[in-house]
């Protein structure tokens, strides 16, 4: 089986071929990747308008990178699976109607993967990880810890109540003066830095329900920020280095608090966890990554978290939610629509409001 995956919710034009051998397992055969980064640094973060045209413009080339490095003609292909949500709107019409386009011309079915459910589906791919499983999905606008049962069944146990993760750190990027994008640089300026320097609270620690919140430890952050200007006039690289070091500290206090909350939960209402997963961006970040695994040890489960590489957005993981998708029969008709908004658990009460609520 070959799968031809394509991502365009965002700001990375991203296609792949997967195949699947005899065995049940995956191969990538390729993954290709184009990052806008250099289009929207000025700006400070991803300009969706800038976002879309730049899909536009190279869709078809990464594509046929992909199927050229793959060695796989578009005929061979067994179905053409695309993004259609969620994310920016203008991206995902992109992508969702070339794979429509390519799906019609080749005669074959269109698979419409919530890109969400990809990212949680990876590790089936890279570590063949059984059902069911606890997830910390933390990409981009999103942080969830969901239970995942099988192919389209999610529950979710807990969520942000108004910042997600990779929010907090691009907005404490921005407040302190640093690059685009800001979780990297935050990490990087961590490295530097004393993570006991500066006193930040860890928000919902100890409440009984695996939610987060992230608002009131980006005003502490701001707040300590304001004070260390006006004492001595500026911020020293010290001084950013250490609320850089301080403040990714606490975010990784609070999750291994609300995970283990979560786990608790989990085995409550579902029996023994195969695994704690992390998926998404921010699974890239290295603090967050080793705070979790002794989470996952104290709880005596096994920790998986994909390579770096498949924690961004990458078409491979679009590729093997086709593939989950097409092997229990469940392909898209080409009327089939985009969508801004697509939550992974839709019978989940949405916690918090306005924009940030309504996409938890």
């Amino acid at each position: 089986m070959l799968v031809l995956g394509i991502e365009t919710t965002c700001d990375e034009t991203a296609a792949a071929v997967v195949r699947v051998d005899a065995d049940g397992h995956g191969a990538i055969l390729s993954n290709i990747v184009l990052s806008q980064l250099a289009d929207h640094a000025p700006y400070g973060g991803v300009v969706p308008e800038i976002a879309a045209r730049a899909h536009v413009e190279v869709a078809d080339r990464i594509i046929g990178e992909a199927l050229r490095e793959a060695a796989v003609t578009p005929g061979e292909l067994d179905a053409v699976a695309a993004a259609a949500g969620p994310g920016l709107i203008g991206g995902v019409l992109v992508g969702l109607t070339t794979a429509k386009a390519m799906a019609l011309a080749i005669d074959r079915p269109l698979i419409a993967v919530n890109h969400l459910e990809a990212h949680a589906l990876t590790v089936r791919l890279t570590d063949a990880v059984a059902f069911p499983y606890l997830l910390l999905l933390a990409s981009g606008g999103h942080t969830q810890l969901v239970a995942v049962s099988g192919v389209g069944a999610y529950a979710k146990l807990g969520t942000t109540i108004d910042d997600a993760i990779g929010e907090a750190f691009d907005k404490v990027a921005k407040l302190l003066g640093l690059g685009y994008p800001g979780g990297p640089e935050v990490e990087r300026r961590a490295l530097g830095g004393r993570a006991d320097r500066f006193a930040f609270p860890r928000p919902m620690a100890g409440r009984p329900e695996p939610d987060f919140s992230l608002s009131g430890l980006k005003t502490a952050v701001r707040v300590e920020a304001e004070r260390l200007v006006r004492e001595a006039g500026t911020l020293t690289g010290q001084d950013i280095a250490d609320l850089c070091a301080s403040f990714q500290q606490a975010v990784a206090d609070m999750v291994a608090d609300r995970t283990k909350v979560a786990i608790g939960l989990f085995r409550k209402r579902y029996g023994e966890p195969s695994a704690l997963v992390v998926a998404g961006g921010v699974g890239a970040n290295r603090v967050l990554r080793a705070t979790l695994e002794r989470t996952a040890r104290s709880s005596g489960l096994p920790f998986v978290v994909p390579p770096p590489k498949l924690c961004t957005d990458n078409g491979a993981m679009i590729a093997w939610a086709g593939v989950e998708r097409l092997r229990l029969g469940l392909v898209d008709d080409l009327s089939f629509a985009p969508r801004a908004r697509w939550p992974l658990d839709e019978a989940a009460a949405i916690i918090g409001s306005g924009r940030l609520g309504a996409k938890a």
